[in-house]
């Protein structure tokens, strides 16, 4: 009978600084250009204050979502952990 082989996972910290440094920097953008995007675009369509606000916060969970695929995909580029 084969018995279950136990690996431990080591962290590779030298990945994780990258990918949340790329997403502090991508994240910032993103986020920004919902806020901005959000807020010309309610002047565009005369929506005012409210809708302003409503408008940037459907853009800004967009960005969550953006930014949620960005760290998936770049997890599987740099992965986080490896078996030691």
């Amino acid at each position: 009978m084969n018995a279950p082989s136990s690996s431990s996972r080591q962290i590779v910290w030298s990945s994780v600084i990258t990918v949340i440094s790329a997403a502090i920097l991508i994240g910032a953008e993103v986020f920004g250009a919902a806020f901005a995007g959000g807020w010309a675009l309610a002047i565009l369509f005369g929506l005012g204050d409210q809708g302003a606000h409503i408008l940037q916060a459907v853009l800004f969970a967009l960005g969550v979502l953006v930014m949620t695929a960005f760290i998936r995909g770049a997890q599987r580029i740099e992965p986080f952990t490896k078996r030691g």
